[in-house]
């Protein structure tokens, strides 16, 4: 009986143990909660008091780092390839027929502009020339003996002037004689008659020297157009001889000695090496940083160590509406002909002198809600620094960096990055980071 009731003791001390650590742990918990609620409601105050309207979640001053707008340009110099060819090239025909007699150079040779550099079978051609020479010389013949007809003639006219004037002498002397009775009226109308025949024999070898004056001279012209025919076919004679209308290299050939011509055939192919040109695709949207007169770097392949410098000759106005691509020509010296036609050339455009804004990709639209490109721009306003948004136009966006037509002015500094949104009139603190 003793046992029992001391078990059912301590059962009962045990009980109340328990108990009472369960409360201490309850009321141990409510003050916890209460202070840390506490702490809560007084930072949001201090918060509401620092910065009125941005919430229970924020504290401290907005950190940003900044920078200053400047002009320059963004991503590597433009490089394009393309090939090289003469800034002069010829292809030499043949301008007559025949068999081709001698080809004196060969690809790679060089010449000179009017050197001889082959020969055709001339024969034919010379007869021709001989022939036509002799025609020449039978019509030159007949104006001679024109002129000596009409010469002949002339001395007629004067024999029949003379004849007239006597003729006229003799009919008015008899005529006064017949007005005197000294002679019969008869003998002076004769004499009046012959002076009127002596008027027509004159008038009729003035008219003979007329005609055959006017044959001299249907024959000068039909010498005139013999002589050139002459020169025609002594014309043709010299398309016999192949001559250069260069100075340069040849580049290809065409035909051997013992081939026969043809007018128009292709013999040589000359290019003038002193100055080469390159030709290359620009795309359109590269097409600003291109500039007539601007200065290029070119290198080759075959060349792997050397660079040489192009300018920029010319600008196609025009542009491949497949692939929105330009042509662009670019002069390129060739000192002792080092370079050749046809190599792979690669070509760099030096930057143009920076004319607009750049700034870094991260700037834009820093906390700003609005699909527009914008920047923050930091303003001192009462010894504070504040921010305003201002709407910015990008002409290009490459490798992080923007470059901007308007909305930025150089000088003015902006926002890169903050530590929380942004809005617009918002004090703000620089950041050791910034640009000074």
């Amino acid at each position: 009986m003793m046992a029992t009731s001391q078990r059912f003791a301590m059962a009962v001390q045990s009980g109340a143990k328990r108990r009472y650590s369960l409360w201490s742990s309850l009321v141990m918990g409510a003050l916890l909660l209460l202070v840390t609620g506490c702490a809560w409601q007084n930072r949001d105050q201090a918060d509401a008091r620092q910065s009125p309207g941005r919430g229970n979640r924020e504290a401290g001053p907005i950190v940003v780092e900044t920078a200053v707008a400047r002009r320059g340009a963004i991503g590597e110099g433009l490089t394009y390839t393309g090939s090289t060819e003469p800034r002069q090239q010829v292809t030499l025909r043949s301008r007559s027929d025949g068999q081709l007699l001698s080809l004196a150079v060969d690809v790679g040779d060089s010449v000179q502009q009017g050197q001889r550099l082959g020969q055709l079978d001339a024969v034919l051609l010379q007869t021709a020339v001989r022939q036509e020479e002799a025609e020449l010389a039978a019509r030159q013949v007949e104006v001679s003996q024109a002129r000596t007809l009409v010469a002949d003639a002339q001395t007629q006219v004067e024999q029949a002037r003379a004849t007239l004037q006597q003729a006229q002498a003799d009919a008015d002397r008899l005529q006064s004689l017949a007005d005197q009775g000294a002679i019969p009226q008869q003998q002076a109308e004769l004499a009046q008659t012959q002076r009127r025949t002596a008027e027509q024999a004159l008038r009729s070898a003035q008219e003979q020297v007329r005609t055959r004056q006017q044959a001299i001279a249907a024959l000068e012209r039909r010498v005139a157009a013999q002589q050139a025919i002459v020169n025609q076919a002594k014309q043709r004679l010299t398309h016999t001889v192949l001559v250069s209308p260069l100075t340069g290299v040849v580049l290809r050939r065409f035909v051997e000695p013992g081939d026969l011509i043809q007018p128009g055939q292709e013999v040589l192919q000359l290019g003038d090496l002193r100055t080469l040109k390159v030709r290359v695709q620009v795309s359109d949207r590269d097409l600003g940083q291109v500039r007539t007169g601007q200065s290029v770097q070119v290198q080759f392949d075959a060349l792997p160590n050397q660079t040489f410098t192009g300018q920029v000759t010319r600008i196609a106005p025009t542009a491949d509406p497949a692939g929105r691509l330009v042509p662009i020509e670019i002069n390129l010296p060739n000192p002792n002909n080092k370079l050749g036609s046809g190599l792979l050339a690669r070509v760099q455009f030096t930057r143009l002198a920076p004319t607009l804004v750049v700034i870094p990709e991260q700037a834009l639209a820093v906390g700003a809600d609005t699909d527009a490109p914008t920047v923050f721009v930091v303003t001192k306003t009462d010894a504070q620094l504040t921010v305003q948004p201002r709407p910015v136009q990008i002409s290009q966006q490459v490798e992080g960096q923007v470059a901007l037509t308007t909305g930025l002015n150089p000088g003015e500094r902006f926002v890169i990055r903050s530590n929380r949104p942004l809005r617009p009139g918002q004090v703000v603190q620089m950041s050791l980071l910034s640009e000074s």
